[in-house]
């Protein structure tokens, strides 16, 4: 089967959840049926109803004692399906070389623009788990595999290491090696179906082939070229 046709039809076909009910998970986005408001309002009353059940549960327990990102600084934004994007993206490193810590690390050093200098290698590689002489040697190992899977890109300073990092949206990255076939079709289901569960759309950016839509990469800007004019002898 070819890769376009595999990525095509595991996109597209019905999927059983839990036994409980089959739905197509590509099919085309339908218009919100509520307002902004009227979602914000039902957003609230979930949340009420939340809050009144785990305080039935923990009585003893303050909205103090809690972490809530309203009330407290020192976060960061992230997909609700990291904890399953981290497992395919060290099922795409192999085995005995994981870089879901440092990826993680990464994430967690940037604001919304997806970019970060990196200036505490160190630092990094003890975050990410690794100890001992051969720490950052292997922190930057496995930041160079991310590299080489797409999760990131790097640009070097004058002194010829790493400087800054950029992180690419990693559904992006899954389904370009979904298509590729580096990425199993069971992993790949589950990633579509969380998707589905969070309303994330970021799938719908790339075709059949894992390449971006129209629209989606900016268009290459075109370069100029000063012409040297042949200096002609008086």
């Amino acid at each position: 089967m070819a890769v376009g046709s595999k990525l095509r039809q595991h996109r597209k076909v019905p999927f059983d959840v839990a036994g409980l009910t089959k739905r197509r998970l590509r099919a085309p986005n339908p218009e919100p049926p509520f307002s902004e408001e009227t979602m914000t309002a039902k957003a609230s009353a979930i949340l009420t109803r939340q809050l009144e059940v785990r305080n039935k549960l923990w009585p003893d327990v303050s909205d103090k004692m809690t972490w809530n990102r309203r009330v407290r600084d020192g976060f960061v934004t992230m997909p609700r399906s990291m904890p399953l994007i981290m497992r395919i993206m060290d099922h795409m490193a192999g085995k005995g070389s994981p870089v879901s810590q440092v990826y993680l690390d990464l994430w967690c050093r940037t604001f919304d623009e997806a970019f970060l200098q990196i200036t505490k290698t160190e630092e990094m590689a003890t975050y990410a788990g690794f100890s001992g002489q051969r720490a950052v040697r292997t922190w930057k190992e496995r930041l160079s595999k991310l590299v080489e899977l797409g999760f990131i890109d790097i640009k070097y300073g004058l002194s010829k290491e790493v400087q800054f990092a950029l992180i690419l949206n990693p559904y992006h990255v899954i389904a370009k090696a979904y298509a590729e076939g580096s990425v199993p079709v069971e992993m790949w289901n589950a990633l579509m179906v969380r998707s589905a569960e969070i309303g994330a759309k970021d799938l719908d950016d790339v075709d059949d082939q894992g390449d971006y839509v129209a629209g989606v990469k900016p268009t290459a800007k075109k370069k100029f070229v000063v012409k040297k004019q042949a200096l002609s002898s008086s």
